[in-house]
């Protein structure tokens, strides 16, 4: 059986586009505020690895219904034929100047045997002009479904569903711009409530967007991971001769550990915004230059991404208690844990003393006088904190956003404004992984390793909840 077919038909400015484009996946639907930017039908096939679940054709809004409707009841015999004058209809307006965009939204109706997804704005009083539109889509003898789009702030739903049930089978509110991945699947549930026919192979569709989730979220885990392995690991190098100026060589150098880190950071929200097929995202990237503008490691940009002085201590006891362990361990169990202790201490005092600095210059001496400046690995506990954080915030928005925003991305927001907060274990258990990634260049055990705990926190964070 080949995959079903749903046309967004309704009124003009309505959020059919909207819709169309996050039922599909594709921000290449054209969206438009001025009503009649969509001027022809467009179909847009929703594909998982090459192979189409379902499509959406997009159709220009009724301009004429009330004619329209007259001509057909001026052709009615009776009403078991309402379909065969529909199709009438299209035959004998199809190339006229007076129907035309009734007849490109009818058309997939009756030679594409499209289902009916009517498209109204929940946020504008019900009137009885929809009406003629109604009834013309009832003529058509298709299953059909109505959905309530509020766009803007007014509430007229109650209205609106009282009316649309008395035309069609199943009512339904559905916000293409804030609507998240489960309500999407909701969506695609109902459709086959529409046509018995279409249960199974939607619900096959549903099995592979859910797969495809988990997918899409383990790949984002892993390029994040890696980013986090390699801005860790990332050291710049300077060979001078000897008589250069050290105090002036640094500032250089610096500048450029810098620059590489956001690079490393800006390509990794790039590949996140390509897994979920966000093509054509304009980014706010004011607050992503946070080396240039404002101090990354300030109390106020710790609290910015949902981490407190005391949480940060705390993740200082972990590290510290990392290496007094291997005092522990060296002594034989001898030192009664005072090197957990200690190593504790230090990791404390080390994360607060070391909140401000990202990195540090060491200066080798070499043969015949030459000397190498070394900008990097940072040894900022905070650092990898910080930068989880603002790619959980960016994954975050970039997984729940629907192909229908077309909007800036702004990350300029405070995480805890948008997610649960982190579990004492959770950040614990990434600081453990931080702290081997920091020790020495990062296996691809460590990555995969730290990937699988991401993705286990995107997960949590798509449900709202911890873990388990």
């Amino acid at each position: 059986m080949s995959a079903p077919v749903f046309a967004a038909v309704g009124h003009p400015n309505k959020g059919k586009s909207s819709i169309v484009a996050t039922l599909a996946q594709d921000d290449s639907v054209a969206i438009g505020r001025i009503p009649g930017t969509t001027l022809q039908r467009r179909s847009y096939p929703m594909k998982v690895d090459g192979e189409i679940l379902y499509t959406l054709v997009d159709t220009p809004g009724f301009q004429r219904a009330r004619r329209a409707l007259s001509w057909m009841q001026q052709h009615e015999t009776s009403a078991d034929k309402h379909p065969e004058v529909v199709r009438g209809f299209l035959k004998a307006n199809r190339h006229g100047d007076q129907f035309v965009d009734e007849c490109e939204l009818l058309a997939p109706l009756m030679e594409e045997d499209a289902g009916i997804l009517y498209v109204v704005d929940g946020s504008v009083p019900y009137g009885a002009e929809y009406e003629a539109e109604m009834e013309i889509l009832r003529w058509t003898g298709q299953p059909r479904m109505a959905l309530i789009n509020p766009i803007g702030p007014a509430d007229h739903i109650e209205d609106w569903r009282a009316a649309l049930g008395q035309y069609f089978s199943v009512v339904r509110v559905f916000n293409a711009l804030s609507a998240d991945f489960f309500k999407r699947i909701e969506l695609l549930r109902a459709f086959g409530q529409l046509k018995g026919e279409w249960r199974l192979p939607l619900q096959k569709a549903v099995d592979i967007l859910e797969h495809d989730r988990q997918q899409r979220r383990r790949q984002a885990a892993s390029a994040i991971a890696n980013c986090l392995a390699e801005m860790l690991a990332l050291q710049l190098t300077k060979k001078l001769p000897p008589s250069a100026d050290l105090e002036l060589e640094k500032p250089p150098l610096v500048k450029a550990y810098r620059r590489q880190q956001e690079k490393l950071e800006q390509r990794s929200r790039q590949t996140i915004e390509d897994i979920y097929a966000h093509k054509n995202i304009e980014r706010d990237e004011a607050e992503l230059e946070f080396f240039a503008d404002h101090e990354l490691f300030s109390e106020a940009s710790w609290q910015l991404f949902g981490l407190s002085r005391l949480q940060l201590t705390g993740l200082g006891l972990v590290s510290g208690a990392a290496v007094g362990g291997m005092i522990d361990v060296a002594l034989g169990g001898a030192s009664l844990l005072l090197g957990s202790l200690i190593g504790g201490g230090v990791g404390a005092v080390t994360t607060l003393l070391a909140a401000d600095k990202l990195v540090e210059v060491e200066i080798l001496h070499m043969p015949l006088g030459h000397k190498l400046l070394l900008a990097g690995p940072t040894r900022n506990l905070n650092f990898p904190h910080i930068v989880f954080n603002r790619a959980r915030l960016h994954h975050a928005l970039i997984s729940r956003r629907t192909h229908a925003e077309r909007t800036r991305l702004k990350l300029d927001g405070s995480l805890d404004a948008l997610l649960r907060p982190l579990q004492d274990r959770e950040r614990k258990t990434l600081e453990k992984m931080f702290g081997r990634l920091r020790q020495a260049e990062a296996s691809s055990s460590d990555r995969e390793e730290l990937a699988g705990i991401i993705a286990a926190i995107f997960a949590a964070d798509e449900r709202g909840e911890p873990d388990e």
